[in-house]
């Protein structure tokens, strides 16, 4: 089992004490225990530092070029490609209604492993099985190129000279079905990019398991493998909990801000101001609850407003910077609300949602693991400052949203979207 350790308090050294409700086995988890002005926190928050999970899915160590220039070049390819080929997984499995509950998950799990850890390296789950999918992209296209322009050429023979391409269609035929019996024995073998150009070794791999019948058996092991490393279940389950306690506090305030239909009614004008003021409050402390859900895996988390001010105090700086981060990448992706794209389109503008969200997960679980590892709050005239600062910033971002339903497609459903905390797509 990995020993889970917390870091150093830079104040005098607090007492230890086990986080009520996890059993005595181990891992043991321990929490600090903070002075009486000091604890608004309902429950104190573990420091878990998970040395199986920081080790599977975060970066490996840079080499240093003057020494290894070798592996430091390999080591930006593979990183390069890994990150490349994580981004368009997450893209096309957003751009998939209810697969994006998945994705939102894997956010979340992000948020979470940094929170933990303190380690910006441990926001990459997964990024170890991304160059699999890759691999698999790329093969693909690049096998099916081929047999798209034969395609072509079969379609320009047939309109040139309808009687003569009879070949070109038989040809056609043949390298179709070829093609797909080479793809599938591609994947049988696990996907890996050299299986896709290789396949006199396919066909010898196909007659060594037809010899040993374990064909279905080192196919689906081979697949399964690929799946189960996804996290399917874990992060559908995170998905579906962060985004209904999110959305719980969103909905009232995001309804009543959109309620206004006719704006020489002043009931109707109070009704939006009364949205208005609860979207901002709510917007200013949501990221915070939301944090905690990811870093504790708890849906009661969401209640606990009382332990989310006591963290901003802790760290106000920090959560400024992160909040005002994740509301200023959220608002250029309103622009790509104003025509819904082809559903098979989608998936490259959910690339862009992709790459603006995650590095505000980053930036919200830096900031929650900064104010957990701090035993006091922060000086009092900072803590203003910064809700003060924080308070106008969103100010302005509530004004901003009143305005989007004007240039979304979807009018007033877009005031209920909120791609940032919730599923990170454009409708």
């Amino acid at each position: 089992m990995p020993t889970l350790v917390a870091d150093e308090p830079t104040t005098p050294p607090a007492t230890l004490k086990p986080l009520p409700g996890w059993s005595s086995q181990p891992p043991e988890l321990a929490v600090l225990e903070v002075d009486e002005s000091a604890s608004e926190v309902a429950s104190e928050v573990a420091l878990p530092v998970l040395e199986e999970e920081l080790v599977a899915d975060r970066l490996p160590p840079f080499p240093v070029p003057w020494r290894h220039p070798i592996q430091c070049a390999l080591w930006i390819v593979r990183t390069l490609f890994g990150l490349a080929s994580l981004t368009l997984l997450l893209a096309v499995a957003a751009a998939v209604p209810i697969v994006n509950f998945w994705v939102l998950g894997y956010l979340l799990d992000v948020e979470g492993r940094v929170a933990r850890s303190g380690k910006i390296r441990a926001s990459f789950p997964l990024l170890g099985l991304a160059p699999r999918f890759g691999s698999i992209v790329l093969g693909v296209w690049l096998c099916v190129l081929p047999l798209r322009l034969l395609a072509g050429a079969a379609t320009d023979a047939q309109l040139i000279d309808p009687g003569g391409a009879g070949g070109w269609k038989f040809a056609l035929f043949v390298t179709k079905w070829g093609m797909a019996a080479h793809l599938c024995l591609a994947l049988a073998r696990g996907g890996a990019l050299s299986c896709f150009f290789r396949p006199i070794k396919n066909v010898r791999w196909l007659l060594a398991r037809w010899r040993d019948r374990d064909y279905w058996v080192r196919a689906s092991t081979a697949i399964g493998q690929f799946l189960s490393g996804l996290n399917a279940r874990p992060y559908y389950s995170a998905g579906w909990r962060g985004y209904l306690g999110t959305a719980a506090w969103l909905f009232i305030p995001s309804a009543l801000y959109g309620s206004m239909h006719d704006p020489d009614k002043p009931a109707q004008v109070l009704v939006m101001l009364t949205g208005g003021v609860g979207l901002w409050l709510t917007l200013m402390w949501a990221p915070l609850l939301q944090a905690r859900f990811a870093a504790e895996n708890r849906v009661m988390a969401f209640k606990e407003l009382g332990a989310a001010r006591e963290l901003f105090r802790r760290a106000p700086f920090a959560w400024l910077f992160a909040i005002v981060l994740t509301y200023l990448l959220a608002l250029p992706m309103y622009l790509f609300k104003a025509v819904s794209p082809p559903q098979d389109a989608m998936w490259f503008i959910t690339i862009l949602f992709v790459v603006s969200i995650f590095p505000t997960k980053v930036a919200l679980g830096w900031a929650y693991g900064r104010s957990i590892r701090r035993t006091e709050r922060a000086w009092w005239p900072w803590r203003w400052l910064c809700k003060i600062v924080l308070g106008i910033l969103v100010a302005i971002y509530v004004f901003i949203l009143f305005f989007t339903p004007a240039i979304g497609e979807h009018g007033r459903r877009v005031l209920f979207e909120h791609h940032t905390l919730l599923l990170p797509v454009p409708f």
